[in-house]
């Protein structure tokens, strides 16, 4: 590519010169045009390549590094201007699938890492994150960078903090709204980690209209999504039981949309059953939570599998006989054997001789 670098400093130069509108397009040759293109495609090429690289930077633990010579100052350097500050700014690329792409690597290095959660907060990480889920026009930038988000706050209290001051709710609340499953799946479990973390934000996801939505998507053709909408519908059942009342003014809505559930199931074969195991017992948990009664699906018998309450096969004791045990006579044997003997009796000594015979047929016999 250097020997086009005069090449691509006028193209660009002349890209430039046209942004603002002023002045008309000029169409591309086929050559140029091809030109372009693969040098864009270099261009993000480049861009994974140094991204693996600092996601390598990240991961590596401060042991390994300091044993390599690394000192605590050189790893502040390496992990602000070798890793988080190229990263970030990848973040707002002009090029959908690069913000995408360093929304996937912040995830990989914050998750389950609280040192590297840290240093994303530190460098404020969080919010070209939140502007790219909330405002991208692109669903698949918008669903990377809540898996990153949810990841970086993810048992990190600050984190949590930064999302909720940031309207972290109502993005959630739009995110419902979007007809991509994956966005709507990722939306709905960050929100019933977040109840489950903090119950006191149950509230504020009444205010905001949750459980209508959440009943809206426990009917979804996608069973993933039914899922996690019931778990959350469980999580606002926990404000109830503290007293309150998160459900109180949908519950005759509720009910129709688990009865709804219930039938659904009960239409299901033994192999779909097994399948759908984790959504009946959310349908059967949360009738019981709201209305203090188990649910139907208990009288039809739908909560064991069939053959779930029979005893396992005793396979390893035939396999694994105690000595004692493997030598001892087998009951059904011996009862066999005895009837044998009955039906054809087995003679052990010398038989008696002809006139012993006949004395012990004649009982008058001296």
């Amino acid at each position: 590519m250097a020997s086009e670098g005069p090449k691509w400093d006028g193209l660009l130069k002349w890209s430039l010169s046209h942004s603002d509108g002023s002045r008309p397009s000029r169409n591309l040759s086929e050559e140029d045009r091809k030109w372009f293109m693969e040098a864009m495609q270099a261009q993000t090429v480049d861009v994974v390549k140094r991204m693996k690289e600092i996601t390598l930077v990240m991961q590596t633990p401060e042991q390994v590094l300091e044993a390599q010579g690394v000192t605590s100052a050189d790893l502040e350097d390496l992990y602000s201007i070798g890793g988080l500050v190229p990263l970030l700014g990848y973040l707002k690329s002009s090029h959908a699938g690069i913000r995408a792409k360093a929304a996937e690597v912040v995830t990989t290095i914050v998750q389950n890492n609280p040192r590297s959660q840290q240093l994303v907060m530190e460098a404020n990480g969080l919010e070209p994150l939140l502007s790219n889920f909330t405002s991208d026009s692109d669903v698949t930038v918008r669903t990377k960078a809540l898996g990153a988000i949810s990841s970086l706050i993810r048992h990190n209290k600050p984190g949590i903090a930064a999302f909720r001051l940031a309207n972290g709710y109502a993005a959630l609340r739009d995110a419902l709204g979007s007809k991509n499953v994956r966005f709507q799946r990722k939306a709905l479990n960050l929100i019933q980690y977040l109840l489950h973390e903090n119950n006191s934000d149950c509230s504020v996801a009444v205010e905001l209209g949750f459980p209508r939505i959440m009943m809206h998507l426990a009917s979804s053709d996608d069973t993933e999504v039914r899922e996690a909408a019931l778990r959350g519908l469980l999580e606002l059942t926990r404000d109830k039981a503290a007293g309150t009342s998160s459900l109180n003014n949908e519950d005759e809505k509720l009910r129709q949309i688990l009865q709804g559930r219930i039938n659904d199931i009960s239409l299901m074969g033994p192999e779909d059953l097994g399948a759908a195991r984790e959504e009946w017992q959310l349908v059967d948990s949360l009738w019981n939570a709201c209305y203090d009664e188990p649910s139907s699906l208990r009288e039809k018998g739908l909560l064991a599998l069939p053959g779930e309450d029979a005893l396992p096969p005793d396979v390893a004791s035939k396999i694994f006989e105690p000595p004692l045990r493997a030598f001892a006579p087998n009951p059904s044997s011996s009862k066999k054997s005895s009837s044998e003997k009955k039906e054809t009796p087995l003679l052990l000594g010398l038989g008696p001789s002809p006139g012993e015979s006949q004395a012990q047929g004649n009982p008058n016999a001296s």
